[in-house]
């Protein structure tokens, strides 16, 4: 069969360059198909199909993966298998199912936090203070923040063209941060001169400081997840939400869709006009002359 006649390993060798870009995510894929690579030589395995992936599961669980990691690995090797499908190397595609995932809880900062946080921040170093304003107002990545040139801001928008998914996003900016912008003009761009793990490192120190070390979500994504939980919170609709944010999926921004109170508000008061229009029916004379007859 044509799944017998090339192995997992020759297909992420032909088309890997082809499917991720180079960085972070390309590097997790890889590591992922070759994984599952050496689970089809110890299983004796060859063909991919629908048992391969059970066995797969079944193997991701033994090592105690969640869900979630599960769902990462099986993607990467269906969108491999999809592109080998295409080039006639693949016979047919295995059946994937994503398996539910626990939404775990959303860290996410309090006013209080943020300020106790940025102020501590700032005495450190000014330009990793600069970068978190923007972070927590723009809900951009670290990575997309550092890849910022000056010619993808203006004074109220941001373009973003190094991105997780691929796709450029351009966004309205807060006064605030666009003063984190504009405030301190470097060359080649607004966070061209912050090195990550300098950053990361003050970040682990000011957490200390404000003695949020124990903390183990507290991680310069928080800022992301922040802004993101602000927004849902304030009643933006999650389609818009998620195009703030350039999130790939609306899966992923109903994560904090619990957070958007105020429209579950609009539920209780739609029951209670029905319930009240009904009382007010059953009292009108009509009704309790034809209750009489």
């Amino acid at each position: 069969m044509a799944e017998q006649s090339v192995t997992l390993k020759e297909l992420v060798d032909r088309f890997s360059d082809a499917l991720w870009e180079p960085g972070k995510h390309r590097i997790s894929c890889i590591a992922f198909l070759l994984e599952i690579h050496e689970i089809m030589i110890l299983k004796g395995l060859s063909e991919f199909d629908d048992h391969l992936v059970d066995v797969l599961i079944s193997e991701f669980r033994k090592k105690n993966n969640r869900n979630a990691t599960i769902n990462r690995k099986l993607s990467a090797l269906y969108k491999l298998l999809k592109k080998a499908e295409r080039a006639g190397m693949v016979k047919r595609l295995p059946s994937y199912v994503r398996l539910p995932e626990k939404n775990g809880r959303i860290r996410f900062f309090t006013l209080d936090e943020e300020s106790r946080f940025f102020e501590a921040m700032r005495e450190r170093n000014e330009d990793h203070y600069r970068l978190c304003v923007f972070l927590v107002d723009t809900g951009a990545r670290v990575g997309e923040a550092l890849g910022l040139k000056w010619g993808d801001v203006t004074r109220d928008r941001a373009t973003f063209w190094i991105t997780k998914s691929g796709r450029s996003r351009t966004i309205p900016m807060t006064a605030r941060a666009s003063d984190a912008v504009f405030s301190q003009m470097k060359p080649v761009g607004p966070f061209a001169d912050v090195e990550y793990p300098r950053f990361l490192y003050d970040w682990n120190a000011v957490k200390k400081k404000v003695g949020l070390e124990k903390d183990k979500q507290i991680v310069p994504h928080i800022l992301r997840h922040t802004c993101a939980s602000r927004l849902v919170q304030a009643g933006i609709d999650l389609r818009r939400v998620q195009s703030f944010l350039g999130h790939q999926t609306i899966q992923m921004t109903l994560r904090y869709a619990h957070l958007a109170t105020n429209d579950l508000d609009q539920c209780v008061m739609a029951l209670e006009n029905f319930t009240a229009q009904d009382r007010q029916d059953a009292d009108s004379p009509v009704t309790q002359l034809l209750a009489a007859e």
